[in-house]
């Protein structure tokens, strides 16, 4: 997905892993932009918690941050360098903006009161999930949360890649010769507070992932399969919107949503033709002329589907290891017994009996369905 195929805000930058640093008290860095490099002196940022961190306005994220805090203080030494080693390994990816660079930005940021709680009381909980309610109850209250203003909108996503960005910068400033308890309990929290801001949108926005999927249902493609796709590509669109660009996030996500949803359905397709060839190179012959008269054409293509669905009916690790091991569903490529033991954590002989009774079984069902339908 390019900025040119779909014309609308999408700027990504990641923070990666920093290099070795060398005996010089400058380093290189790209310019966040992607357009130049410049030659900074480092700045050593004290890792503590901002005054702006502390403000009214962040009480609810920091909540959550407290709640989900690890506990660095109890590590030793070498867990203390493992966890450094670990963060340095991740990404930490965000939207950037010049206004990030200004010092004291962060006390403007988090000056104007967001007002959510204000937002549901004004539009009624009734009006809120109008677009729920042909949903069973528990997808219904997902579309609680109010719709969101455009300047809430662009608070929200403003305030996530702020946060993100002061995480970026801590990330960049650890040690692994001398790691800090400080700075990674530091980072962790900012990320948390900025994870508490983009779930604010996520759900401000399901009833527009429920709108665009429930269009693509169909026997062969379930609603609960395209929802949990649409979900997972609208949290990956909030964090490529570029909130700056003047776009409303909603357009955006419409095109990301349902492009996701086409390609969920097209995948479905090409398994379904991959575990029906796999079941004809089983010896189940499914050719027109060994079905005989007496099964219709209606029935014949619903038998199809029945053998089609069979993989549901394994458990989770044969599952895994079927569809690994055919390349069906998500899976690009055909999975060794060695790759899948160390994922399964057992040995590679485990994963052979495994996949050996999975094949047993689906034999079994197969062999059954058809026997079942000449008989009629």
């Amino acid at each position: 997905m390019t900025k040119a195929s779909l014309s609308m805000p999408f700027n990504s930058t990641t923070e990666k892993s920093p290099s070795k640093r060398s005996g010089s008290k400058t380093r290189t860095l790209k310019n966040i932009g992607g357009t130049s490099a410049s030659t900074r002196p480092v700045v050593t940022v004290p890792a503590r918690v901002a005054a702006w961190m502390r403000g009214e306005e962040l009480s609810a994220a920091s909540a959550e941050a407290d709640y989900t805090a690890r506990d660095y203080d109890s590590l030793n030494k070498e867990d203390l360098k493992r966890a450094t080693k670990m963060q340095l390994r991740q990404e930490i990816g965000f939207i950037n903006n010049k206004e990030f660079s200004d010092p004291s930005i962060g006390a403007a940021i988090f000056a104007s009161p967001l007002n959510l709680a204000a937002r549901q009381k004004e539009i009624g909980i009734r009006t809120a999930t109008r677009s729920g309610a042909d949903l069973p109850i528990h997808l219904g209250r997902l579309c609680e949360a109010p719709l969101l203003t455009p300047e809430q909108e662009a608070m929200l996503f403003r305030r996530m890649n702020f946060l993100l960005q002061q995480a970026a910068t801590h990330r960049r400033l650890l040690n692994l010769h001398r790691p800090s308890r400080a700075r990674l309990a530091l980072i962790d929290r900012l990320v948390t507070m900025a994870h508490w801001h983009r779930d604010r949108i996520v759900e401000a926005n399901l009833r527009l992932v429920f709108s665009i999927v429930k269009k693509f249902v169909n026997p062969n493609n379930q609603f609960d399969e395209l929802l949990s796709d649409g979900i997972v590509a609208l949290m990956r669109a909030v964090e490529k919107f570029d909130y700056d660009r003047g776009f409303r996030f909603s357009t955006y996500a419409t095109q990301v949503v349902r492009r996701n949803s086409y390609r969920t359905i097209v995948m479905n397709q090409q398994e379904r033709q991959k575990v029906m060839g796999g079941l004809q190179d089983m010896n189940l012959d499914l050719s027109d002329e060994d079905r005989g008269s007496s099964i219709s054409e209606g029935r014949w293509h619903q038998l199809r589907s029945q053998l089609a669905s069979m993989l549901d009916d394994l458990d989770r690790r044969e599952k895994l290891i079927i569809r690994a091991r055919f390349s069906l569903g998500s899976h690009r490529k055909v999975h060794t017994l060695q790759s899948l033991a160390d994922r399964l954590g057992i040995s590679k002989e485990r994963v052979r009996q495994l996949e050996r009774r999975a094949m047993e079984k689906l034999r079994s069902m197969a062999g059954e369905v058809h026997l079942a339908e000449l008989e009629v």
